[in-house]
């Protein structure tokens, strides 16, 4: 059964769509089931014998199982993409191994796109900076396509470039959506749990010479990156201590309750993964890359009762795991696109009923700024860039690790930093940025006198 906003939605498409207008964005907040509405809004134009194929396209090989899963069921036809099925579920990635005969052959076809997570998809008029997937999106699907839809939670890029198939208003630059759901009523009709961000900060920060009197000072004006605070030994013991905590309160009324740490490395995931289980006597899994059967191990996490899951850009945006209600957010990316989606792993209830979820995080400038607007679905600071500009104008604090005086800079780290950046940082694989970027030594600072903020945005 639809909750009331799919159905609204799947309505409101349809509708649409029987107008010749073929295009239909949809932003609803992580969570709050855009899966399901898609495959049942396939089903529906399927049904009216409006369509005979469908489509679609995802960031990660996890999400595209998902995805292929729930349309397998709700459509209840195969969907493999076999001779006999009716469609197939592929990543981002495989647009660029699809000859043109594929595309000429499916011309001949009434052919439903659906495009997950869209905002992966980036276009612009000047071709240097449109990305291959938004290339292939424009330039090979869009005339092809009977009817696109395309979904996201974030549906902004941290490049501040235009995303395929978007419409923006003029002059503004604001994005129009066609259909929106937002946290706020996802939690209003308990589709979602509340979110509370705790925010760990010190007034006692040292390097050996200096003093700072809290994270963003020091994260600002020290000769030191945010990876320093990352791996501080005592920092990060007290973070989760109070995850571990607060995810022992959540488990004696539910039990099945699960905990989710994003780290920044593969060194700095194992280092927290056996802080849990050697420090804690927590029950954890580490998936990243680098790991043996990552895939397996988080199908097997979502039917467990196990504690804690530790994971390097594999569990960050699509990824469904609804028993997470805790999360700590220790990677060294600091966009408000990567910050919502980590939020949204845990944002998922389905119970009916008022829940709340737990991101553990540090208090640094752009993340507390994050945190202190996350009832707005999408701000005024995503918006496009003007395309007239010569150059991309980009927050200095959201790309701090490239212009950090510690790192690296290369010709070869920063063109291999620079792509993944505007490829909208992600990959099949998951690797993150900053694993250029950092080893996992403990840092040479000491934080004393720490302390916690709560910001509770929806009262």
């Amino acid at each position: 059964m639809l909750r009331s906003w799919q159905k609204e939605c799947v309505e409101l498409a349809v509708k649409k769509y029987a107008v010749s207008d073929k295009h239909f964005l949809c932003q609803a907040t992580p969570g709050a089931g855009k899966t399901i509405m898609a495959a049942s809004l396939a089903k529906t134009l399927f049904d009216k014998k409006m369509i005979d194929r469908v489509i679609c396209f995802s960031p990660s090989v996890e999400v595209a199982n998902n995805i292929k899963r729930t349309f397998g069921k709700i459509i209840g036809c195969s969907f493999d993409g076999s001779f006999t099925a009716v469609g197939v579920s592929m990543t981002y990635q495989s647009l660029c191994s699809i000859p043109q005969s594929t595309w000429d052959g499916l011309s001949k076809y009434r052919t439903f796109f659906i495009f997950d997570e869209i905002h992966h998809c980036s276009f612009s008029q000047d071709k240097s900076k449109i990305n291959t997937w938004g290339e292939r999106v424009v330039f090979h699907l869009q005339d092809i396509a009977t009817y696109t839809l395309a979904l996201s939670g974030t549906p902004w890029r941290s490049d501040a470039l235009p995303i395929a198939l978007v419409n923006y208003s003029d002059p503004e630059g604001e994005l129009i959506c066609d259909y929106q759901y937002s946290l706020s009523q996802a939690i209003r009709d308990n589709v979602c749990r509340e979110p509370k961000i705790v925010l760990v900060d010190s007034n006692n920060i040292s390097d050996g010479h200096d003093t700072y009197g809290s994270v963003a000072e020091f994260v600002r004006q020290a000769p030191s990156t945010y990876q320093e605070v990352l791996n501080n030994d005592s920092a990060l013991r007290y973070l989760l201590k109070l995850a571990v905590l607060k995810l022992s309160e959540i488990r004696a009324s539910n039990p099945t309750a699960g905990g989710l740490v994003v780290a920044s490395s593969v060194k700095h995931a194992e280092m927290i993964n056996s802080l849990l289980i050697e420090e804690f006597n927590q029950t954890s899994t580490i998936v990243t890359y680098l790991h043996d059967n990552s895939t397996q191990k988080i199908n097997l996490f979502k039917s467990s009762t196990e504690q804690w899951i530790v994971s390097v850009g594999m569990i960050s945006e699509g990824t469904d795991i609804p028993r997470l209600q805790v999360c700590c957010h220790l990677s060294s990316i600091k966009t408000e696109l990567y910050f919502r989606q980590v939020l949204g792993r845990i944002l998922r209830s389905g119970k009916g009923k008022i829940e709340f979820a737990w991101l553990f995080t540090f208090a640094e400038t752009s993340l507390v700024e994050f945190a202190e607007r996350i009832n707005i679905d999408i701000p005024d600071s995503c918006s496009y860039v003007d395309m007239e500009c010569d150059t991309i104008l980009v927050r200095e604090d959201i790309f701090r690790p490239l212009t950090s005086p510690k790192i690296n800079r290369d010709n070869k780290l920063k063109e291999t930093l620079d792509k993944l950046v505007l490829g909208g940082l992600t990959s099949e694989r998951g690797i993150a940025y900053d694993e250029l970027l950092s080893g996992c030594s403990l840092s040479s600072i000491q934080i004393k006198s720490l302390r916690t903020r709560v910001i509770e945005a929806f009262l």
